[in-house]
């Protein structure tokens, strides 16, 4: 188990494959277990890095306050740490907002952006409305299966879940999320609290030199599209998709179009010119109906086993 000690946390991490380096960072509660599809269908190109964010999983955090900059330090660290000079870099959600502050702190080390499901500005993400706080209310209300069930609904369209069984799903998903989904990590409500805090929209145009991919789904409730619209007017070059009939865990939803968008955005960055033209491109991915999950096994557990 390759643990990297720091001065204030230790860091749990991965490395997977063999290519040309990649870094995976999640979003909220979540470990780096969460990339774990992508990761599968990627690793036989790139060398695929994942960790537990500090004070999640098997990473520990002594640090009194934390921070989206400390975080993006981390994952700093963790280039030197594994010899990386520079990366691909791949954000979810508080990780999307992660790899941006990176990527503003070394440029020099994001040979890539991709930023899935986030926000140009934290409290985008954290933003309290009735709808959000329901949700968040209800993954720590009423039975352990009602709150297995509330958080599938944070993931997930009810389009999506129509038809399959949320004890199985739940029970499936629970060591990519990393725990129980009817457990939440005391870290959780630290990391919501950096990122509501966390803001560096102004300084976005300074990401503009940088191959950038931002991905919505097109029913999340989290992450709206709007927002990732706006992180392609800040970052002048941005490939904006957005991917229809999923939601905020489209990485677990549509893992083979995530890990098929990530690819081609890897090798498109390699070379020179490959963004050259529109400030943007907005290129909608049709998804209308729910995907099989990757490999055998995901096939009958959507298909079939959970029916």
């Amino acid at each position: 188990m390759p643990l990297l000690e720091l001065q204030d946390a230790t860091l749990h991490y991965e490395l997977k494959g063999k290519g040309e380096p990649v870094l995976f960072i999640q979003g909220c509660g979540v470990t780096g277990s969460g990339w774990d599809m992508q990761v599968k269908e990627l690793s036989s190109d790139f060398e695929c890095l994942t960790f537990d964010n500090r004070g999640i999983g098997k990473s520990t955090n002594a640090a009194e306050t934390l921070t989206v900059e400390q975080m993006a330090a981390d994952a700093r660290t963790l280039l030197d740490a594994v010899g990386w000079e520079s990366a691909h870099v791949v954000g979810h959600s508080l990780g999307g907002v992660i790899a941006q502050q990176l990527a503003l702190d070394a440029p020099e080390r994001v040979k890539s952006l991709s930023l899935l499901c986030t926000f140009s500005k934290g409290a985008e993400g954290g933003r309290l409305t009735p709808s959000t706080v329901w949700m968040g209310l209800r993954t720590h209300l009423g039975t352990r299966r009602m709150r297995r069930h509330a958080f599938l609904q944070i993931l997930f369209p009810q389009t999506f879940l129509d038809g399959l069984c949320p004890d199985r799903l739940a029970e499936t998903l629970a060591p990519i999320i990393g725990r129980d989904l009817a457990d939440s990590p005391s870290i959780m409500m630290q990391q919501v609290r950096a990122l509501a805090a966390h803001d560096c929209t102004a300084q976005l145009h300074k990401l503009s030199p940088i191959p950038t991919l931002v991905v919505s789904a097109h029913e999340d409730r989290i992450a709206l599209t709007h927002f990732g619209r706006l992180l392609c007017l800040h970052i002048d070059g941005a490939r904006y998709v957005e991917i229809q009939g999923a939601g905020h865990g489209v990485i677990m939803q549509n893992p083979a179009t995530i890990s098929n968008l990530l690819r081609e955005h890897f090798l498109r960055s390699s070379t020179q010119d490959a963004f050259a033209g529109p400030a943007q491109t907005h290129s909608p991915v049709l998804a209308k109906k729910r995907p099989a999950w990757p490999g055998a096994k995901w096939q009958a557990a959507a298909v079939g086993g959970v029916r």
